[in-house]
């Protein structure tokens, strides 16, 4: 049986990318030994999209963080300092916007208009 989800997010700089999420984003964590932290993640879920059209290149994966209200969580990371390097925009499934995670490139963070599937 599937117990959960572990996913990777390969950084330039670790250390940076771990201070982000234990910091700023405040996520719960365990030391595995040495300074490998691993984060608790919110409840989470997945959507398998088709590549036909020129969309993402079969066997891309991506990582968005979901919120209820975009806006607010917005100015609270931007007043933590965080940096976003796409504004709020409407994609038709839901509002989104992308953060820069130190060290590790840029993530989605994403308010969904469609139903979810973590709270099922």
């Amino acid at each position: 049986m599937i117990t959960g989800t572990h996913a990777i997010i390969y950084a330039q700089d670790a250390e940076r990318a771990r201070a982000f999420f234990r910091d700023v984003l405040d996520l719960p964590f365990v030391d595995s030994g040495g300074g490998w932290l691993i984060f608790r993640l919110p409840p989470a879920e997945l959507g398998i999209h088709p590549t036909e059209g020129g969309a993402a290149a079969s066997g891309r994966h991506e990582l968005y963080l979901m919120c209820d209200d975009i806006e607010a969580t917005v100015a609270d990371l931007s007043g933590a300092g965080v940096e976003f390097t796409e504004p709020i925009a409407d994609r038709g499934f839901g509002l989104m916007a992308t953060l820069r995670v130190p060290g590790a490139g840029e993530i989605g963070l994403y308010q969904p208009k469609h139903p979810t599937a973590y709270d099922i």
